[in-house]
Protein backbone atom coordinates (compact mmCIF):
# COMPACT_ATOMS: atom_id res chain seq x y z
CA UNK A 1 0.00 0.00 0.00
CA UNK A 2 1.26 3.38 -1.19
CA UNK A 3 2.21 5.52 1.99
CA UNK A 4 1.37 9.16 1.20
CA UNK A 5 2.92 12.49 3.59
CA UNK A 6 2.37 15.77 3.54
CA UNK A 7 4.82 18.57 4.99
CA UNK A 8 2.12 21.30 5.27
CA UNK A 9 3.30 24.99 6.51
CA UNK A 10 2.70 26.29 9.43
CA UNK A 11 -1.10 26.79 10.05
CA UNK A 12 -3.92 26.97 12.94
CA UNK A 13 -5.65 23.68 10.97
CA UNK A 14 -5.31 21.66 7.73
CA UNK A 15 -9.19 22.24 6.95
CA UNK A 16 -8.72 25.40 5.53
CA UNK A 17 -11.80 26.70 7.11
CA UNK A 18 -9.82 28.87 9.79
CA UNK A 19 -9.54 32.75 9.70
CA UNK A 20 -11.81 34.89 7.83
CA UNK A 21 -11.63 32.88 4.04
CA UNK A 22 -11.64 29.54 3.79
CA UNK A 23 -9.32 27.95 1.37
CA UNK A 24 -11.24 25.77 -1.14
CA UNK A 25 -8.17 23.76 -2.03
CA UNK A 26 -7.42 22.77 1.41
CA UNK A 27 -11.30 22.24 2.60
CA UNK A 28 -11.30 19.68 -0.75
CA UNK A 29 -8.16 18.11 0.26
CA UNK A 30 -9.11 17.29 3.31
CA UNK A 31 -12.56 15.86 2.52
CA UNK A 32 -10.42 13.57 -0.19
CA UNK A 33 -8.15 12.48 2.71
CA UNK A 34 -11.22 11.99 5.31
CA UNK A 35 -12.68 9.67 1.71
CA UNK A 36 -9.27 7.79 1.87
CA UNK A 37 -9.34 7.09 5.01
CA UNK A 38 -12.86 5.88 5.76
CA UNK A 39 -11.67 3.15 2.57
CA UNK A 40 -8.27 2.45 4.73
CA UNK A 41 -5.59 3.98 3.29
CA UNK A 42 -3.11 6.37 5.38
CA UNK A 43 -2.38 9.74 4.32
CA UNK A 44 -0.42 11.60 7.13
CA UNK A 45 0.26 15.02 7.41
CA UNK A 46 2.48 17.10 9.48
CA UNK A 47 1.73 20.42 10.04
CA UNK A 48 5.20 22.69 10.72
CA UNK A 49 3.56 24.91 13.47
CA UNK A 50 2.51 21.20 15.74
CA UNK A 51 5.14 19.05 14.92
CA UNK A 52 8.51 21.10 13.67
CA UNK A 53 10.33 17.55 14.86
CA UNK A 54 8.47 15.95 12.00
CA UNK A 55 10.64 18.24 9.26
CA UNK A 56 13.88 18.02 10.66
CA UNK A 57 13.85 14.22 11.64
CA UNK A 58 13.01 13.32 7.37
CA UNK A 59 16.01 13.86 5.63
CA UNK A 60 14.45 14.47 2.06
CA UNK A 61 12.00 17.45 4.01
CA UNK A 62 15.03 18.81 5.29
CA UNK A 63 16.92 18.69 2.56
CA UNK A 64 14.26 20.15 0.39
CA UNK A 65 13.69 23.10 3.39
CA UNK A 66 17.68 23.70 3.70
CA UNK A 67 17.59 24.21 0.11
CA UNK A 68 14.69 26.13 -1.35
CA UNK A 69 13.22 27.51 2.28
CA UNK A 70 9.65 27.43 3.72
CA UNK A 71 8.60 28.63 0.43
CA UNK A 72 8.99 24.96 -0.47
CA UNK A 73 6.15 24.11 1.72
CA UNK A 74 3.91 22.29 1.63
CA UNK A 75 6.26 19.14 0.38
CA UNK A 76 4.81 15.79 -0.69
CA UNK A 77 6.22 12.27 0.20
CA UNK A 78 5.18 8.68 -1.70
CA UNK A 79 6.75 5.67 -0.71
CA UNK A 80 9.22 8.20 0.95
CA UNK A 81 10.29 9.70 -2.19
CA UNK A 82 9.62 13.38 -3.17
CA UNK A 83 6.22 13.78 -5.08
CA UNK A 84 5.01 17.65 -4.93
CA UNK A 85 6.97 20.67 -3.62
CA UNK A 86 5.05 23.98 -2.71
CA UNK A 87 1.42 22.80 -3.82
CA UNK A 88 -0.40 20.34 -2.05
CA UNK A 89 -1.54 16.85 -4.33
CA UNK A 90 -4.92 17.37 -5.55
CA UNK A 91 -7.85 14.92 -5.05
CA UNK A 92 -7.47 13.66 -8.52
CA UNK A 93 -3.51 13.02 -8.35
CA UNK A 94 -4.78 11.44 -4.50
CA UNK A 95 -7.00 9.03 -6.79
CA UNK A 96 -4.55 8.36 -8.94
CA UNK A 97 -2.24 7.10 -6.23
CA UNK A 98 -4.16 4.93 -4.53
CA UNK A 99 -5.73 3.82 -7.54
CA UNK A 100 -9.61 4.74 -6.42
CA UNK A 101 -12.02 6.77 -9.49
CA UNK A 102 -11.78 10.56 -8.68
CA UNK A 103 -15.12 10.99 -8.01
CA UNK A 104 -14.71 8.90 -4.79
CA UNK A 105 -12.59 11.79 -3.24
CA UNK A 106 -14.87 14.57 -4.43
CA UNK A 107 -17.45 15.78 -2.13
CA UNK A 108 -20.89 16.47 -4.01
CA UNK A 109 -21.68 19.53 -4.22
CA UNK A 110 -25.57 20.41 -3.67
CA UNK A 111 -27.87 21.40 -6.53
CA UNK A 112 -29.58 23.81 -4.69
CA UNK A 113 -27.19 25.99 -2.85
CA UNK A 114 -28.32 26.76 0.97
CA UNK A 115 -29.54 30.45 1.91
CA UNK A 116 -29.02 31.27 4.95
CA UNK A 117 -29.70 34.54 6.92
CA UNK A 118 -28.75 35.40 10.27
CA UNK A 119 -31.30 37.04 12.45
CA UNK A 120 -30.39 38.68 15.63
CA UNK A 121 -32.90 38.20 18.36
CA UNK A 122 -34.86 41.55 18.77
CA UNK A 123 -35.32 41.92 15.25
CA UNK A 124 -38.45 41.74 13.53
Amino acid sequence: MKQVAIYDPAMCCDTGVCGPVADPKLTELAAAIHSLEKKGFSVKRFNLANNPAAFVENQTVNAVLFEKGAEALPITLVDGELHKVSEHPTPRELAQLFGVEADELTPIKPKIPLDIKAVSKGAK
